[in-house]
């Protein structure tokens, strides 16, 4: 592969999380352009290439990889297809870019790390949280000083639900809010605390509101003891009404910071007849709505994307990592365990289950 010019990428998928990437690289195009989309879904990878200009289409994802041009492929189907594609496109020659969870089990997460590292790419863990403006000034700001020693770090994400109906089955999504947005909360504050170990986790799932569509959990408190000391509280939801919430808290001995994703870029706004869109997972814009501007930009993802196209040239140092995603998934499966159980969970937790939600489901009526 070249080591000058635009990485060239493809993307596996075509619908919400697919836009995302399409959207982000265009945003930041200075390093990377996406030259190829491949989707089996009937006309979805067509209508994506032409909204983005992308040159090619394909039906199956290994018809891709045998493009010689292309060098990093991003991952944004349904969970329980990540551990093979990545394993495909590894085997492939090609970076691996793989959205979040990682995979659905432990051994997966192994497999996919050893593959890409006997096959000499990169695996990058597309936690768009690292790379979140206001998160990463709070980032930099305590790691200054600016809060002392920080003792409790707060995040929480929440809305009405998911965008597609394959994360409404848990054989293919594997959890329900906690696995879809806790991996979220639990990459964030392990990472805004230096990457401690996990000492405990202890975790509340209901399903209040979305039962009649699935088994998995619609809300979820987990609450994670580090080793340094420090705690993290992760809250999700797809029960909120209201379009999507997404913020952090941050206390210290000396000084505390918080970021709301959302209201700082928000244009508070009444309408009687509504409007074409206001912000992520909002059902209506009639009435009182909060639309946002530069939405990509706030959470993060054309820099993630610029990130990791930088890194395949040698420019920088991955920051969001197979690892970090192995470590999330450990922690999920404390997290669902500890919700069947009732009780705190010690880590490292060592799974029971097939997938993270098994540990809940397989306890939670005894």
């Amino acid at each position: 592969m070249p080591a000058t010019g635009k990485v060239k990428v493809g993307i596996i998928g075509s619908q919400f999380e697919a836009d995302i990437h399409a959207a982000g690289f265009q945003l930041m195009p200075e390093e990377a352009e996406v030259v190829a989309v491949a989707s089996p879904t009937p006309g979805n990878a067509a209508a994506l290439a032409k909204r983005y200009a992308i040159p090619r289409v394909f039906i199956d994802y290994r018809e891709m990889l045998k493009e010689p041009d292309i060098e990093m492929v991003t991952i944004t189907a349904p969970n329980s297809l990540h551990a093979q594609m990545t394993i495909d496109i590894a085997n492939a020659g090609k970076h691996v870019v793989c959205e979040k969870p990682l995979c659905m089990t432990l051994a997966e997460a192994d497999e996919m790390i050893d593959t890409c590292r006997r096959k000499g790419v990169l695996l990058a863990y597309a936690e768009e949280l690292f790379f979140t403006p206001k998160y990463v000034k709070a980032k930099q700001m305590a790691d200054q000083g600016a809060f002392g020693k920080v003792y409790l770090v707060k995040q929480s994400e929440k809305h009405f639900g998911p965008h597609s109906d394959w994360f409404w089955d848990m054989d293919k999504a594997g959890g329900g809010a906690l696995m879809d947005l806790g991996c979220h909360g639990i990459a964030f504050c392990y990472w805004f605390l230096g990457r401690p170990a996990i000492r405990s986790i202890y975790t509340h799932l209901a399903t209040n509101v979305h039962a009649a569509k699935t088994k998995g959990d619609d809300e979820a408190i987990c609450i994670i003891e580090f080793e340094s000391g420090a705690t993290g509280m992760i809250e999700n939801s797809w029960a909120r009404r209201g379009g999507m919430s997404d913020r952090s808290e941050v206390y210290g001995e000396g000084g505390v910071s918080y970021a709301d994703l959302h209201m700082g870029n928000a244009l508070p706004t009444y309408s009687e007849h509504g409007f074409g869109y206001a912000v992520e997972k909002a059902p209506s814009t009639q009435g009182w709505s909060y639309p946002v501007f530069e939405e990509h930009w706030n959470y993060g993802i054309p820099q993630e994307m610029h990130h990791f196209a930088r890194c395949v040239r040698g420019k920088e140092i991955l920051q969001a990592t197979g690892e970090d995603g192995r470590v999330v998934m450990q922690a999920l499966y404390a997290a669902y365990a500890s919700a069947g159980l009732g009780q705190k969970v010690q880590m490292p937790y060592h799974p029971t289950g097939k997938k993270p939600i098994d540990e809940w489901l397989s306890r939670k009526w005894k």
